[in-house]
């Protein structure tokens, strides 16, 4: 049954040295405000894994949080490379993270499969790929009732999973609606799991087609963070900063400019600053 939480308080009940997080997010609900609590209460060894890693997984790496990342893309979107993602492979820098990479189609399957209970998941795909060439998690087997070729892969049951939604009501459920990739099968995938909310209500009102509600017995934490997926968007609430997704490209692109913006923005920040740095974003989209 869904518990709410401070910040804090949820990051230190449910995610420890050494575990397997899922921060997931589609380029939109993109859970920030979870990744900086980790980051200042010093998390490390994490196998962190998502589809779209973006730059809440540049600035984990950067910070020393991770051991070994699970993805399908790793990039700035709509800007460029991950450069503190890339220092990390390429020098060592703070720490040498451990790849395992994968197609989205992978990636998703491997959750729903993870939601299911099951050791891994079966589907077509990587027929030629060179993917296969570097990571030997991918496998093919004999459809038993067909004959046909199938790619496997393993199941992702992490130990936790972190969302941002835009609603909770007061029994814990959470509302999902909008772009919202793989956030259910994650949750349900995961052992624990953090869920943001831009609010707290009584009753989620008229439901839209594409609306997701996660009842409270799948979720282990719901805290309230206004702005908590910033400077990715939540649909109904504020639109995506573009202007901080450019300017990272800028910080990150030196080990001194990325460890003094940290400093500043992250390690001596707390969770309402979020709600400060959407305010001229509300309603934009």
């Amino acid at each position: 049954m869904a518990k709410f939480q401070a910040l804090a308080e949820a990051v230190a009940d449910n995610i420890s040295d050494g575990d397997s997080v899922a921060f997931e997010g589609f380029t939109h609900l993109i859970p920030h405000a979870v990744a900086h609590e980790v980051i200042r209460q010093g998390r490390r060894d994490l196998t962190v894994m998502r589809m779209t890693p973006d730059i809440i997984y540049d600035q984990l790496i950067g910070m020393g949080c991770v051991k070994k990342m699970i993805f399908s893309f790793a990039g700035n979107p709509g800007v460029g490379l991950l450069r503190r993602f890339r220092d990390s492979l390429e020098n060592g820098w703070p720490l040498q993270v451990e790849i395992e990479e994968h197609s989205h189609a992978a990636m998703a399957n491997a959750y729903e499969a993870g939601a299911a209970g099951l050791p891994c998941a079966v589907f077509r795909g990587y027929r030629g790929a060179e993917l296969t060439r570097v990571n030997p998690n991918i496998k093919f087997i004999k459809c038993p009732f067909t004959g046909e070729e199938l790619a496997a892969v393993p199941s992702l049951r992490p130990d936790v999973a972190v969302i941002h939604a835009q609603k909770a009501n007061a029994k814990g459920d959470v509302f999902m609606e909008g772009i919202t990739g793989v956030q259910k099968e994650a949750v349900l995938a995961a052992k624990r799991s953090i869920v943001t909310v831009e609010e707290v209500v009584d009753d989620f009102g008229a439901i839209s087609p594409n609306a997701t509600v996660l009842p409270s017995w799948t979720v282990t934490s719901v805290v309230k963070v206004p702005g908590g997926a910033h400077p990715s968007y939540t649909q109904s609430y504020y639109g995506r900063d573009n202007a901080a997704y450019i300017e990272w490209d800028k910080v990150s692109s030196d080990r001194d400019s990325f460890t003094a913006w940290m400093e500043e923005n992250v390690l001596k920040q707390g969770p309402e600053v979020f709600a400060t740095r959407v305010a001229h974003l509300k309603n934009a989209g």
